[in-house]
């Protein structure tokens, strides 16, 4: 009685709760040595390939440099310049207006590719390989394909509308209908996102759409009121991946307008390359990187926040 008295009164040992934890036991530091083990070249690939680099990059644009000389400390020069650059606005411009026109069609394009995809005909497993496939086409390839869809004297756009009396156009000589072009060229890479809305479209019960046909719903309220509300997630995911993408976009103005017409297409991304490239001003060129950066970061984070108000992640069985 006197021993089991004082092992329970004794100073050394916790009265209440759980045992205070001292020590990793052989078996657990085993385990965690093999899990960094397994995950060591993702944790590699983070360090060499994302976090040093956005530190390097961050190191450069406090300098001048030109990448055949030392760098020269420039302080915040390439920021005051930035701020000043006309083309930097201008190049920001372009690229919200094709953000801001690519995304939103694309992804209602995406949706209903993936409408058409969930079709239940004999038939879907090859209509869902025929409207994938564009996206499988290289970015520079489409570009070139554009370019020749467009041509003011053979084109096949330029025949259409030549069929109700449009005289031919060379839409790339444009800068508003260039933007327009580059546009239209994003939305043959929607299969991406069509497959994310397929997932999605395949995780709503069907039960759902039973309980509103016997409630008198219509195709179109149910659309509304289940499918859409139900694919938030998938709608996000979406829209997150698009603004990134859009922010991005270098290939087609490259390929198709080389920033032109009168810099109608000198998207951000572009800009930045010429810098790097064109003008050996990496300094500058890590300074727009570095903004280009956390304008996504921030785009992201507020598109986050905001979608916590309609994002429903429950499905009702």
């Amino acid at each position: 009685m006197t021993a089991t008295t004082d092992v329970a009164t004794s100073p050394n040992r916790p009265t209440t709760g759980t045992p205070i934890r001292t020590a990793w036991s052989p078996r657990e530091k085993s385990n965690l040595r093999k899990a960094l083990l397994f995950i060591s070249p993702w944790i590699v690939g983070v360090l060499a390939f994302v976090l040093y680099p956005i530190v390097y990059s961050f190191a450069l644009s406090l300098t001048k440099y030109s990448g055949m000389q030392a760098p020269e400390w420039f302080g915040v020069g390439n920021y005051v310049r930035l701020v000043q650059d006309p083309l930097v606005w201008t190049s920001i411009y372009n690229t919200l207006f094709y953000s801001g026109w690519a995304v939103p069609i694309g992804l209602v394009v995406a949706l209903l590719l993936a409408l058409a995809m969930n079709r239940p005909v004999r038939e879907v497993a090859f209509y869902r390989t025929a409207l994938y496939v564009p996206s499988l086409a290289p970015i520079f390839a489409l570009s070139f394909i554009f370019i020749v869809l467009v041509n003011p004297g053979t084109g096949i756009v330029n025949q259409f509308f030549g069929l109700f009396g449009a005289p031919p156009t060379d839409y790339l000589a444009d800068p508003t209908t260039a933007k327009i072009v580059i546009v239209a060229t994003a939305q043959l890479g929607a299969g991406n996102a069509a497959l994310i809305f397929l997932a999605g479209l395949n995780n709503i019960p069907q039960t759902l759409y039973e309980a509103a046909r016997i409630d008198g719903a219509n195709a179109f309220q149910s659309f509304f009121r289940i499918t859409i509300p139900l694919l938030t997630p998938a709608i996000l995911f979406n829209l997150i991946t698009g603004i990134s993408g859009g922010l991005q976009v270098f290939t087609q103005a490259y390929i198709m307008t080389r920033g032109g017409p009168s810099n109608g297409t000198l998207f951000y991304m572009y800009y930045l390359y010429k810098n790097a490239f064109s003008y050996a001003e990496l300094g500058y060129a890590c300074a727009l990187a570095l903004i280009l950066f956390l304008a996504g970061v921030v785009l992201a984070v507020a598109v986050y926040q905001v979608s916590r108000r309609f994002v429903n992640y429950e499905v009702a069985t």
